[in-house]
């Protein structure tokens, strides 16, 4: 399977396409915003102008957007792709999204003779960029076995979950824990500068001890730059937080430090900081 369709070249999709095609694979894309999707096109991408025209002829088709009513509409439109593309073909929605959403797509996917995969990711722009994404599958075994070597181009760390919707369900794990790690580490590096200490010189230090941790080493030294240029957005962020939440009070669970940090980056949001990378939790500590 070499001909790919890839809806979606945001900040994530731009590395995941380039990957793409350094491993081999023809790539067609389309996005809302064609200019984001320029130097791509000057690389080999090649650009179409609806969604149903992208994922003409292809075998497998990638989508990575922004919100579940975005994930809908891709999907369930009269132009989209449940409606359009070839019988047989693989559908992998790279989107962190509902998992409620997710089964609906297997479902409807599976009835149309095609077959769907939830495989949200984690690692940010970085991973993205450099091919080491964590991607976290949902779905029948057999349809991801078939695509391995597709996620193998975009990531490193890449594990089957379980049934449809088990990729987004894994997802929300990550993103809680992350919730509670970046809140930490802002703590940590607001203290530190009110203590007078040197920022860099700590992250360094502690970086290798028990408090070491991804965060720490990779938004730690953005937060104390004010290097807010998001690697994720801040707004993306609150969606995922937001669904975690959701699905955890179906389960009947209180997850407290999930509900804090997400107040926090509302906050931010309403004062129009949707915009920046998650570091910019660290301006409300500043104040």
């Amino acid at each position: 399977m070499k001909r790919i369709a890839f809806i979606g070249v945001g900040v994530m999709g731009t590395g995941m396409v380039r990957n793409l095609m350094k491993n081999g694979y023809e790539v067609n894309i389309y996005s809302r915003t064609k200019s984001k999707a320029e130097k791509l096109i000057t690389e080999g991408a090649v650009w179409k102008d609806s969604i149903a025209e992208c994922i003409q002829g292809r075998e497998v088709i990638i989508t990575i957007v922004g919100y579940p009513q975005d994930v809908e509409e891709v999907y369930f439109g009269e132009d989209g792709i449940i409606k359009n593309a070839d019988k047989g073909s693989f559908l992998i929605d790279m989107t962190t999204t509902s998992p409620e959403l997710s089964i609906a797509i297997y479902k409807e996917a599976k009835d149309r003779a095609l077959k769907a995969l939830d495989a949200p990711v984690s690692g940010g722009d970085v991973g993205a960029n450099n091919g080491t994404l964590a991607i976290m599958v949902g779905g029948e075994e057999e349809a991801f076995q078939a695509c391995v070597p597709i996620f193998q181009a975009l990531g490193n760390n890449i594990v089957y979950q379980g049934g449809p919707g088990a990729g987004q369900h894994t997802k929300m794990a990550n993103q809680i824990a992350i919730a509670g790690a970046v809140a930490g580490v802002c703590e940590a590096i607001t203290y530190a500068m009110g203590a007078g200490l040197d920022v860099e010189r700590l992250i360094e230090t502690i970086g290798k001890g028990a408090a070491g941790s991804w965060q720490l080493t990779n938004i730690g030294p953005k937060m104390y730059k004010e290097d807010y240029a998001p690697g994720f957005y801040l707004k993306h962020f609150i969606k995922d937080m937001k669904i975690a939440q959701g699905e955890s009070l179906r389960f009947n669970k209180e997850l407290p430090v999930l509900g804090t940090v997400l107040d926090i980056y509302k906050a931010l949001e309403e004062k129009g900081f949707g915009d920046l990378g998650t570091q910019g939790i660290i301006k409300h500590y500043k104040g």
